[in-house]
């Protein structure tokens, strides 16, 4: 059960009641009438052949009141698409699959990449970002939420919770962000969101004080949570990075483009869990390494726009006091575990603050030697601007894509 507390500046909305399922998709289905709804899955096409996924798919099957189910499917050949179209098949709601390695979609990538405004690297948030796009093209929902495919503890009150602050049109909220306990198998999990990002926050704070924007990023309560809603216009402006900074980067940008209220988090599980990535603590380029470092240089980035100066004596400082900050949290979250019956680690822990630490510093270079990257994908209102019927051919080449194969 959850307390009912509001930290930070932005609202919370709890599970306090275990209100039943049944309630809460019957006010969906009302809601639909008036803004219609919509799932974007961004996908590799390996999940279809793990046990996260099926699963689901099974799930989203009962979920009638969503309008159109939008699938973005990453390294996948020709075989694995018309495999990926059999085995969405069963959905009963409408739905396309983005087929991002296909012909037509790589020509239209072509196209973009001439006048750099395509995602300059493969990864989620390119295939987000093309979702985005397809969702405003198909123009079938008001109402968007968007999660992973990977997680093995999945039920569909995850998705019912997750939309339905966005759906409700009694609420003004324009974003929402899910946020759960990471615990599963009698641990807890979320190291990087737990041993990095909150400890990082705060050590930013000693250093450059209680900016306002460092105050709302330390009010979600899961800010690397790959489960989010939005009403339809924020696709419109939105700039996500194509790296690991891709949540850190919506919450930047929600931030910078609407008032706090509103946004809000919801709690969307008891129990969370999906596929771990290793730490890979000798190579940068993978795994938690990699995405510590992604996710330092998006917030570096973010508080330079506000202003902040950085130089090498700054990401010094900024190791030392996040340093502290993470051990502090390592005896936290132990003495939070004993007491509940869990088990934790320290000597991995402090492994991973070390790689941290460390990692700050490595993306604090990175952000020095590096001004003039931007690596955040340009946002589809200027796409529409360079190429204004570039929508309408999005969802061309995925409806051929779709018939030509089906057809087969």
């Amino acid at each position: 059960m959850a307390d009912f507390y509001q930290n930070g500046i932005v609202t919370t909305l709890h599970n306090l009641a275990d209100r039943p399922l049944e309630d809460m998709e019957n006010e969906l289905r009302q809601f639909a009438r008036v803004r219609p709804m919509s799932l974007i899955l961004p996908s590799l096409f390996s999940e279809l052949e793990g046990e996260a996924l099926p699963n689901i798919i099974e799930h989203l099957k009962g979920a009638d009141y969503l309008a159109e189910i939008v699938i973005g499917l990453d390294r996948a050949d020709l075989d694995q698409y018309r495999y990926a179209l059999d085995f969405f098949g069963s959905l009963p709601q409408h739905h396309r699959v983005l087929w991002n390695e296909g012909p037509r979609l790589q020509a239209l990538d072509a196209e973009l990449q001439d006048l750099n405004l395509a995602p300059k690297e493969l990864g989620k948030g390119r295939n987000v970002w093309y979702c985005m796009g397809y969702t405003l093209a198909s123009k079938k929902s008001e109402a968007v939420a968007l999660h992973d495919c990977d997680i093995v503890t999945y039920d569909r009150e995850m998705l019912a919770r997750l939309i339905y602050p966005i759906a409700n049109p009694r609420f003004n909220y324009e974003f929402c962000k899910g946020f759960y306990a990471r615990v599963a198998d009698n641990k807890i999990n979320g190291r990087v969101c737990r041993l990095l990002v909150t400890p990082l926050l705060r050590a930013l704070k000693k250093v450059f004080g209680e900016l306002e924007y460092l105050q709302y990023m330390d009010s979600f309560r899961y800010s690397l949570a790959g489960e989010f809603s939005f009403r339809k216009d924020v696709l419109n402006d939105i700039r996500i990075p194509s790296d690991w900074g891709l949540e850190i980067g919506v919450l930047s940008e929600m931030h910078r483009n609407y008032a706090h209220n509103r946004l809000c988090q919801v709690d969307i599980a008891d129990t969370y869990d999906h596929k771990h990535q290793d730490l890979s603590f000798d190579d940068a380029d993978k795994g938690l390494s990699k995405m510590s470092i992604d996710i330092s240089k998006a917030l570096f980035r973010k508080l330079a726009t506000h202003g902040i100066c950085f130089n090498e004596g700054t990401f010094r400082t900024l190791k030392a006091s996040y340093f502290r900050i993470a051990l502090d949290f390592v005896e936290t979250y132990n003495n939070d575990a004993i007491m509940n019956g869990l088990s934790l680690d320290i000597h991995q822990e402090e492994k991973a603050v070390e790689l941290f630490a460390h990692n700050i510093m490595q993306a604090g270079k990175a952000f020095l030697d590096g001004p003039m990257d931007t690596p955040f994908i340009p946002s589809w209102n200027r796409v529409i601007s360079a190429k204004p019927d570039i929508l309408e051919r999005l969802h061309r080449a995925v409806e051929d894509d779709y018939k030509e194969f089906m057809a087969l």
